[in-house]
């Protein structure tokens, strides 16, 4: 056997002393991932807003503050509003489209069939009429035969007549004048 195609077996409490190692393992990694993110998020914080410093301000220069902040404030709502139109300007052709696209699938709301009783003659018929290509009427397709005036024999004498027709013979010659 080659290598790709050995297998190990392991037994139940293999397997599970592996299966807890690896929870434990995935459990620290979460953990120290959790803690990675909220370290970058302080720093960023840290960068982008400076920690304020109120102590030993004046009133006048707290005013300053709460005005300069304030206005950031307004900065901030309007790139808020313009996002939100962003957005509803997108729903909205979003929903065009939607129903562009359903008008042109043609899925308009269909009428719901109701159920109809049919005798099982009638349904032998409905399916025997959907499996002909055309609905044609068995007798006309039928050879019509024409009935031929039939020769009158001229008898001369009915004693020969008779005569041919007993026996195996005769019933031949019936047979064949029926055909």
């Amino acid at each position: 056997m080659s290598e790709g195609q050995k297998k190990t077996k392991y037994t139940a409490t293999r397997r599970l002393h592996l299966k807890s190692k690896l929870l434990k393992k995935a459990t620290s990694m979460l953990a120290a991932e959790k803690e990675q993110n909220k370290r970058e998020r302080d720093e960023a914080l840290n960068e982008r807003v400076p920690p304020l410093k109120l102590s030993g301000l004046s009133a006048q220069e707290l005013q300053e503050l709460c005005k300069e902040l304030h206005r950031k404030i307004d900065v901030v709502d309007e790139a808020r509003y313009d996002l939100e139109m962003k957005v509803a300007k997108n729903e909205i052709e979003i929903q065009s489209l939607t129903q562009k696209i359903w008008e042109m699938k043609g899925t308009k709301q269909r009428t719901k069939l109701k159920r109809v009783k049919k005798s099982h003659d009638a349904k032998l018929d409905a399916l025997t009429e959907s499996k002909l290509s055309s609905k044609s009427d068995f007798k006309a397709n039928l050879k019509t035969v024409k009935k031929e005036d039939e020769k009158k024999e001229e008898v001369t004498d009915w004693r020969k007549n008779v005569e041919a027709m007993s026996g195996m013979e005769g019933r031949k010659k019936l047979f064949d004048a029926g055909q």
